[in-house]
């Protein structure tokens, strides 16, 4: 039900919008624009398709081989703790903000607590050390690069923090063990048996599940690259970059504009280079902080672990809290 009413919502929207732009391009541009359409949706597709796979592997692996009882066990039971732990798994899986969804839904289905994957799913794409590395290559031991270090594990443990207070059913658009470790009741009990499979088995288990996954996610990164695309297309860079001075404008500008380009965070440290010597350098931080968080593909990614309501919670409190942190470095850090 959920893709049929996806996929009507963009069918409508395509209706509305579509012939309106169409009859404004003149005739001879049109095939150019349907060609830089598609050359810039398998930009972004490609460049993201290898870190969903490798989510989903690490789901698969997650799936045979990480028993819930030994997560409950390792999982610290003080609440900011367990937050500052989500953290720390971004340090331990290697994914962008495309491989993060998969394996935090497992994570989750696993009994880790609700916090602490909000907290990871929000931290992992800056903290894992594909993206560290990447940042230091690009900027070196700089400000920017401890401010966008600093920056994405400040929100990502504020917002960790709050939905700490939420109830899983409530976010979840699934059944969840729920975040107290004392009435935790599994959803995947452990069962010992005789005829354990082999290591071997497990493995391939794990791959068929790891197969499962990264095509149920696929259809919506397809999805999400067609409309991080088109609006590339339908929105000039120029136009953009027009409206970027200022220490306010030029912060929601880079936001915007990493909200829309959906470039994966291991490499979008290069590409900010580009704007380094138009915009302030707190709209340059902006870009690098809350594009891994969410952007247009994530967005629809989001939708496959939570409700509605606390898919807008996850796009508004880091969109907000990166507007303050960057128009604060700009005003007093930055200049």
């Amino acid at each position: 039900m959920k893709k049929r009413n996806l996929f009507i919502a963009l069918t409508i929207l395509a209706l509305l919008v579509g012939p309106p732009a169409l009859r404004a391009i003149p005739a001879g541009m049109l095939w150019q624009q349907m060609q830089a359409w598609g050359t810039v949706f398998l930009g972004i597709f490609i460049e993201a398709v290898p870190f969903l796979l490798a989510g989903a592997v690490i789901s698969g692996l997650i799936s045979e081989f990480v028993e819930p009882a030994w997560l409950q066990r390792f999982t610290p039971r003080h609440p900011l703790i367990a937050v500052l732990a989500g953290t720390l798994l971004g340090l331990t899986f290697p994914v962008c903000e495309c491989g993060v969804v998969p394996v935090t839904r497992r994570l989750y289905q696993k009994g880790l607590p609700l916090a602490s994957g909000v907290t990871f799913l929000l931290a992992a794409p800056v903290l894992n050390p594909v993206v560290i590395v990447s940042t230091l290559t690009a900027y070196g031991w700089s400000a920017m690069f401890w401010g966008r270090i600093g920056g994405a594990l400040l929100i990502a443990v504020t917002v960790g923090a709050l939905f700490h207070w939420a109830e899983p059913e409530a976010i979840l658009e699934y059944a969840h063990p729920s975040h107290h470790h004392t009435d935790l009741v599994m959803i995947e009990p452990v069962v010992v048996r005789a005829d354990k499979p082999e290591r071997s088995q497990r493995f391939w288990r794990a791959l068929t599940v790891a197969g499962d996954e990264f095509l149920e996610m696929a259809q919506y990164l397809v999805i999400g690259c067609l409309l991080a695309a088109g609006m590339q297309i339908l929105i000039p860079q120029s136009m953009l970059l027009a409206w970027g001075n200022g220490p306010v404008q030029s912060v929601m500008v880079m936001m915007l504009l990493a909200f829309i380009l959906s470039v994966c965070s291991t490499v979008d440290a290069f590409v900010s280079l580009a704007f380094a010597n138009t915009f302030a350098p707190g709209a340059v931080l902006a870009f690098l902080v809350f594009g891994p968080m969410v952007d247009l593909k994530s967005l629809l990614l989001f939708r496959q672990i939570f409700r509605p309501r606390a898919t807008v919670y996850l796009v508004m409190l880091p969109l907000l809290m990166t507007a303050i942190f960057a128009i604060a470095y700009n005003m007093w850090g930055g200049q």
